[in-house]
């Protein structure tokens, strides 16, 4: 999924400021040269020779960084990705999608958190920086990581399964995700609320929600690639149809993924492989939409397809253990240790709690104790007036 990228537009002075300029060199290079320059050109052929001569003898000159991690260290992957949610890790399948075959072959990396202000030089997110180089899309950033780190998920499937793979993931990825796209399109405030989307988080800002809400549905064909515009909605041809209809075609796509899954725990077995990756990206977006939030896909999943939910589950424990941390927290980096200080802080609240706790006990049990004692005092008292009264007698 891309967004158009914007281009500097320069104003009219500066154009032409440009043209007299080009016309200059034009005209220039039509003028007959007179002796002056003529000697002036062989001269500064000869010394351009020496210079190409000492330039030979030296070594060539270091590929310049054109990455924002311009302090990255070796072989750790940045991902650059959309900012938490408190449902689910991203609202792009495609970031999740990353994210989640990172976590799964155990690669190193780290979120950039740059409240979507850095787009790929293609104008996309997801896109990661390995080793000082930007990689674009999520299936290239899975093959280039795959071929650069060795990881390939799909080692174990025979070429029959490939296809199989191949076919299912095209119809998750150019059919089932046009569905979700026409919902969120025509219900922007569901979006907002089913996924409890907080923009002044999303974009680091102090403005208030009700207008950053206003912006984000006047700009978010535009500005917000991990939902797509109507436009585009419409001219994949999903944008033509009924709500019901574009419904029928989710669900049809639904029974299809249940029907390859089965009874197995991932798609080809006992092991996820890439299949598994883009399934759960993608059905998170529909699985785990605030409950609150009426969505028919994601009825039909939980009622029709037990075992497509069963298959989040699995992905979701397998690699996102830090799950609710990170979705209550929207921190982006739980999987990476913490700085010492911030360590040394929780820690130091932990034991706080934990003596505030253990203080709280003991003074519980002191009162427990008291009121003990008091009553046995008081039944120890009523039995020495019984046996003075019975004496009496």
């Amino acid at each position: 999924m891309t967004m158009a990228t914007e281009t500097e537009n320069t104003g009219p002075e500066s154009k032409e400021i440009k043209d007299v300029k080009e016309m200059k060199e034009a005209l220039k290079d039509e003028m007959p040269p007179d002796n002056k320059q003529v000697e002036k050109e062989e001269s500064g052929k000869k010394e351009e020779s020496a210079d190409a001569a000492a330039t030979a003898a030296s070594p060539a000159p270091t590929k310049a960084i054109s990455v924002h991690k311009t302090n990255y260290e070796k072989d750790i992957v940045y991902l650059y990705q959309f900012s938490r949610t408190p449902l689910l890790p991203s609202v792009s399948p495609y970031c999740l999608k990353v994210e989640t075959w990172l976590r799964l072959n155990g690669v190193k990396y780290e979120n950039v958190d740059h409240k979507v202000k850095f787009r790929s030089k293609k104008g996309s997110l997801p896109f990661v920086e390995l080793n000082g180089e930007e990689i674009a899309d999520s299936t290239i950033i899975i093959r280039e990581l795959s071929q650069k780190l060795g990881h390939d998920l799909d080692a174990i499937l025979t070429p029959e399964q490939r296809s199989v793979s191949h076919a299912t993931i095209s119809m998750i990825e150019n059919h089932l995700v046009w569905v979700v796209m026409c919902w969120r399109t025509k219900n922007l405030d569901q979006v907002l609320k089913g996924y409890k989307m907080n923009l002044q988080h999303v974009l680091g800002t102090r403005i208030p929600n009700g207008i950053l809400n206003f912006i984000f549905k006047l700009t978010y064909g535009r500005k917000w690639d991990l939902l797509q515009s109507a436009k585009r909605v419409k001219a994949q041809g999903m944008g033509v149809h009924t709500p019901e209809e574009v419904s029928q075609f989710g669900c049809a796509d639904l029974k299809v993924l249940s029907d390859m899954l089965a009874d197995k725990p991932f798609f080809f077995g006992d092991e996820p492989t890439t299949l598994d990756v883009v399934a759960f990206a993608h059905l998170a977006q529909i699985l785990y939409i605030d409950k609150d939030t009426p969505y028919s896909l994601r009825d039909y999943m939980q009622e029709n397809c037990p075992n497509l939910v069963g298959h989040c589950s699995r992905v979701q424990e397998q690699c996102f253990p830090d799950w609710d941390e990170m979705c209550s927290t929207l921190d982006m980096n739980t999987h990476l240790p913490k700085p010492e200080k911030q360590q040394e802080e929780k820690e130091g609240k932990e034991e706080a709690k934990e003596s505030k706790e253990s203080k709280e006990e003991k003074e519980g049990d002191k009162e427990k104790a008291d009121k003990e004692e008091k009553e046995m005092e008081k039944d120890k008292e009523v039995d020495e007036n019984k046996e003075k009264e019975k004496e009496g007698k």
